[in-house]
């Protein structure tokens, strides 16, 4: 059985890789997006999809930001026995 103080780290690092993952996926979205700001209907269909890639990688994000969160509480009960 694993260490409680263990399994807090690795889900900690793991929601630093998530949230990270999170970051550079929008900071190249956005500069896609500027970078075709001068084409009239490629900066269009750009804006559209930095929007829908923007709103995917955030559900994506709470999603697994939310599967972490009960990871750790089922190892936490586990670990230390409680009953929530």
């Amino acid at each position: 059985m694993s260490n409680y103080r263990d399994i807090q780290s690795a889900v900690r690092v793991e929601k630093l890789r998530i949230w990270f993952a999170w970051i550079c996926g929008t900071v190249i979205l956005t500069i896609l997006a500027y970078g075709t700001r001068n084409v009239s209907i490629l900066n269009v269909i750009t804006q559209v999809l930095l929007v829908a890639g923007f709103l995917a990688l955030t559900v994506a994000l709470f999603r697994m930001t939310g599967a972490l969160n009960r990871r750790a509480l089922e190892a936490r009960r586990e670990v230390l026995g409680d009953d929530l």
